[in-house]
C-alpha cells in the first residue's frame, strides 16, 4: 500500500483556498505555531483529516507554511497555554495596498494574521497518525 503524502504549493488566491480546505478542521496545538522573523517564514504543524483522498478516518501530520512574512498578528489566543489546541476553520486572505493579509481562521473567534509581500504558502504532510 503507498502512503499518499502531499505537497501543495499556494502561490494565489486558488492555491490557498486548496490549502484551506484540505486543513479546514485540523487541530493546531500552540506550541506548534512559530513565526521564525528574521527568515520571515510562519510554520504551523496540523493534525490534519485526509479529506481530499475521502479517506476521512486518517489523520496526518502536517507542516503548513508560510514564506516572505513581515508581520504577525493573533487575537483571542493566549500564547502562554503550550497545550492549547486550536481548530483551523479556514484561511482567507485580503490584499491590501502592497502587501497580503492572509487570515488563519480558529474556533473561539480566534486568528492569527499575517502580513506578506506576497502569496508563497505550501501543506507539506509529514506522516500518517496511527
Amino acid at each position: 500500500m503507498s502512503k499518499y503524502l502531499a505537497k501543495i504549493i499556494a502561490m494565489d488566491k486558488e492555491g490557498l483556498q486548496m490549502i484551506s480546505a484540505c486543513s479546514s478542521g485540523a487541530k493546531v496545538k500552540i506550541a506548534d505555531i512559530k513565526y521564525l522573523s528574521a527568515n520571515k517564514v510562519f510554520l504551523l504543524s496540523i493534525e490534519r483529516t485526509l479529506v481530499e483522498t475521502g479517506q476521512d478516518h486518517k489523520k496526518i501530520n502536517s507542516i503548513c507554511r508560510f514564506d516572505f512574512v513581515d508581520k504577525v498578528r493573533s487575537k483571542n489566543i493566549n500564547q502562554s497555554k503550550k497545550d492549547l489546541v486550536l481548530e483551523l476553520i479556514g484561511i482567507e486572505y485580503l490584499k491590501n495596498k502592497d502587501d497580503y493579509e492572509i487570515n488563519l481562521i480558529f474556533n473561539n473567534n480566534s486568528h492569527i494574521v499575517l502580513s506578506a509581500e506576497t502569496i508563497e504558502a505550501r501543506l507539506e504532510d509529514q506522516n500518517e497518525i496511527k
